[in-house]
């Protein structure tokens, strides 16, 4: 079978069918809407493929304007806003059966010299060596995993590892901080091209961020109590990585209000060196309300 890692990369690997414009494949899955890292991925794969040069993103900034519909293709329209001689400008519209579901715009910058300092991290955390697999914590809760999940697990690009334990019922989320963090790298290798690296990890960026948000309210695991939806997203790339090896997601939300709730990441390599910064805006609509 197929790793999951190689469908990842197969997913992000876009047909173009004309000057400026793209088709992404979006599988067929029990989910009511496609992934929105997998749009936000395949859209920033479409505007890289329209740039020439050494200029990696540095920055992208989206917004999730209607679910997309698992099994049916998704085209990228790219409109190439800016060629300078330090930055390139690339706004990005995804289509799916004629109505616009996804916009983003992504700039891309020749590194230059400069200056360098950042913030330490927010706090020691232990190694992902020292963590069990999301799937495997929750197999010793549960004794195994649902089916749902199985199957999930099967397909998942990404190890995935919480820092803090999961929190299972009402009592352990009583005066919970906003924050969460989770170690994350692909499941297999993803070959050398660093374009298919920065959208494998705008893909992950959307995986947990909004766990930070939920944390005091309700546990992250068993019922869940609201629906949510990713509204937009941003993203700031500061240092060269490779998403296939082990990566800290650091997250926080710093308020919810108004049924919509922010949260900011911090990406870290090893060494606690920043790597990408990530911003997202959710909305949560009480189940049954």
């Amino acid at each position: 079978m197929t790793n999951p890692a190689e469908k990842l990369v197969d997913l992000l690997d876009l047909e173009q069918i004309e000057v400026n414009i793209f088709r992404g494949r979006s599988p067929q899955e029990s989910l009511q809407r496609v992934f929105g890292g997998q749009v936000a991925g395949q859209a920033l794969v479409a505007a890289g493929r329209t740039t020439e040069g050494d200029r990696p993103v540095h920055s992208l900034h989206a917004y999730f304007l209607r679910p997309g519909r698992p099994g049916v293709p998704i085209v990228y329209q790219v409109e190439r806003v800016r060629d300078g001689r330090s930055f390139t400008t690339r706004r990005v519209v995804a289509v799916q059966q004629g109505r616009t579901i996804f916009n983003l715009t992504a700039s891309f910058h020749q590194p230059e010299p400069g200056f360098d300092h950042q913030l330490p991290m927010r706090r020691a955390v232990p190694g992902p060596e020292e963590l069990p697999k999301v799937a495997d914590e929750i197999r010793d809760r549960l004794g195994a995993l649902p089916e749902a999940l199985e199957r999930m697990a099967r397909r998942q690009p990404f190890d995935i590892r919480y820092v803090d334990r999961l929190r299972w019922t009402p009592d352990e989320i009583e005066n919970a901080e906003p924050r969460s963090a989770v170690w994350m790298r692909a499941v297999g290798p993803l070959g050398d091209d660093p374009l298919v690296h920065t959208c494998a990890l705008t893909y992950a960026s959307d995986m947990t961020l909004l766990d930070a948000v939920r944390i005091p309210v309700e546990p992250l695991w068993g019922p869940r109590g609201f629906d949510m939806a990713s509204l937009d997203h941003a993203m700031w790339f500061h240092r060269p990585f490779r998403a296939d090896e082990w990566f800290l997601y650091d997250q926080e939300s710093p308020i919810a209000t108004g049924g919509r709730g922010l949260a900011r990441g911090r990406i870290y390599d090893r060494e606690g060196r920043l790597l990408v910064s990530v911003v997202q805006e959710g909305l949560f609509r009480k189940l049954g309300g």
